[in-house]
This record gives structure tokens, sequence and C-alpha cells, in this order.
């Protein structure tokens, strides 16, 4: 079962996919963390959510870009924090692929790869795209990417929701009690 879930900055996306990954059974959880420690900043939240998804039985596998790469130690169920931060480091990061149609099809081929090694995936995305904020130009290529990203794996997912404070509603599949 591939769920896509997509949702606004602290509109707990995050904890319902948890927590879609974790009604899926007791198989071997991962967690495929995409967000680039830069600061310290970034590494105490890092800190943070590994040891907040310990106690979920989450294995933590960091991977920036390649994740076609990837492989997983046994088949199991996935979630992958976050697509959005994964796009961004495939155009931008020196070791992605560069290019919008190169990192489109490196996030695409990553996520098919996960597919093949796994009994559910569920993707995490950020929606950006109605906050009202103005971005420059420079921002143009990484939003038409990810835009581009969210539809392509939309149109895969068994189910695709958008969660907005806390709560899921579905466009596409079945919504599940969690």
């Amino acid at each position: 079962m591939f769920t896509l879930v997509v949702g606004g900055a602290a509109s707990g996306k995050s904890e319902y996919a948890e927590g879609l990954i974790t009604a899926a059974g007791n198989a071997p959880r991962y967690y495929i963390a995409t967000m680039q420690p830069f600061d310290d900043e970034c590494r105490a939240r890092i800190e943070k959510h590994r040891r907040m998804r310990a106690q979920k039985s989450f294995t933590t596998v960091e991977c920036y870009t390649g994740l076609s790469a990837l492989r997983l130690p046994r088949r199991g169920s996935v979630l992958l924090e976050c697509l959005s931060n994964l796009t961004a480091n495939e155009l931008y990061s020196p070791d992605g692929a560069g290019t919008e149609q190169g990192a489109l099809d490196a996030v695409v081929g990553g996520i098919d790869c996960l597919l093949s090694q796994c009994g559910d995936l569920v993707v995490v995305s950020n929606e950006i795209f109605t906050d009202g904020a103005e971005y420059g130009p420079d921002m143009q290529p990484y939003l038409r990417l990810l835009a581009d990203a969210n539809r392509l794996l939309a149109r895969r997912a068994d189910r695709v929701c958008e969660v907005i404070c806390g709560l899921p509603r579905y466009y596409k599949g079945g919504e599940l009690n969690v």
C-alpha cells in the first residue's frame, strides 16, 4: 500500500503518517529521514525526532540524495519524511541530480525503488503552494519540481490525503482509522 500524505507546516501530517505505519503491523519499520543537518538547530531537531521514533520501533535511515541506491535490510513498512527535503536536496545539493528533470527522475525513481522493497510506504510532503508567501524567482524551479513530484506520486499512490489541523482528508483511496 502506497500512501502520499501532504500538509502544511505543523499540520499534524508527520504524526498521522507515523500512525499509518504503526497501524500497518509489526513488520520492521524504517524511517527514511531526508533532512540534512546543516547546523546545530537542525542536529538538535533530528536527534529529538530520532528519540521519538525509536519509541515507536522505527529504524532511522538517513538518505539525503540518491534514494534509488538505498537497500533496506528486510522487507517492512517505510515512512519517508519528507519529499520536500529530498526534492530540494536532489535539486540543490552538490551530491544531488542538479537539474529539474534529473531531480524529478531521482525522486520518482527512488520512490519506485522503495516500493519494490516494502509492503507499506508512506511518503510525507509539504503543501507550500497556498501559504500566501511570495517566493523569489530562485525558488520557482523548486516549487515547480515539488509540484510535479507531488502530482506524479499522487497518480501512483493507492491513497492520497491532506492533513489539516491533525485531521486527514482523503482525495484518493479510503481513510484508515489510526
